[in-house]
């Protein structure tokens, strides 16, 4: 993780967030979200901060699929606060969205993220995501991380590594009504309920519910 914080050099002592992998309550879930290309995991971020930065997990893009489109990701807040920092590889966008426990965040194609815990609660969330990727890193270890860095105080603080960022856009976490994204509904249900959710795999067909709006502010 020293690669893409403020400071690599601040003093840190042991683990600075926890992820479980391909989660499921039972063997039938296990099946059904393998046959569906699709993985549900548990993420869980300590409150804490590095040199003034607030703990966060590294960053990373998803490729394209073959229809030439990036893979989205679903996530639910489950305990405490999470900010998601979004960005798009060529910087025409940067997005700051806040999320509270039952809330969902949708990344959609084509932003790279990072989730950082700002609070003084411990941050869990839940996740859905294809399985047909890997997730791509290389950009935010070569940049020291994404195109800005939360510290203490809720502030933002440019990255000066990358040669020119727009003002991040705040937005609030939204729902997405027509693919059963509700606040408040617990993530699982999706699973459980054995919901379609192609549009984690072919979002393409989905491009009309897939949008990120809202509005900009400068720091």
């Amino acid at each position: 993780m020293r690669c893409v914080l403020a400071d690599p050099a601040a003093p840190c002592d042991g683990p600075l967030y926890f992820m479980y992998r391909d989660c499921a309550l039972t063997p039938e879930d296990r099946a059904w979200l393998s046959e569906h290309d699709l993985r549900f995991d548990l993420t869980v971020i300590p409150p804490a901060t590095i040199g003034g930065e607030y703990v966060k997990t590294k960053g990373h893009y998803h490729p394209e699929n073959p229809a030439g489109v990036g893979y989205p990701e679903l996530y639910q807040v489950l305990a405490g606060e999470a900010h998601y920092l979004l960005q798009q590889k060529d910087l025409s966008d940067v997005v700051a969205i806040t999320a509270r426990s039952g809330e969902f965040v949708f990344i959609p194609p084509g932003y790279g993220h990072v989730t950082i815990n700002p609070g003084a609660e411990v941050l869990v969330m839940a996740n859905l995501v294809s399985t047909r990727f890997s997730s791509e890193y290389g950009v935010y270890e070569e940049l020291r991380g994404g195109a800005y860095y939360e510290v203490e105080g809720s502030a933002w603080v440019w990255n000066a590594r990358y040669p020119a960022v727009p003002p991040i856009r705040m937005l609030p976490a939204s729902e997405v009504p027509a693919l059963g994204i509700l606040h408040g509904r617990g993530i699982y249900l999706m699973v459980e309920e054995r919901e379609q959710m192609s549009f984690l795999n072919a979002p393409e067909n989905s491009s009309g519910y897939l949008s990120m709006k809202g509005t900009s502010l400068s720091f």
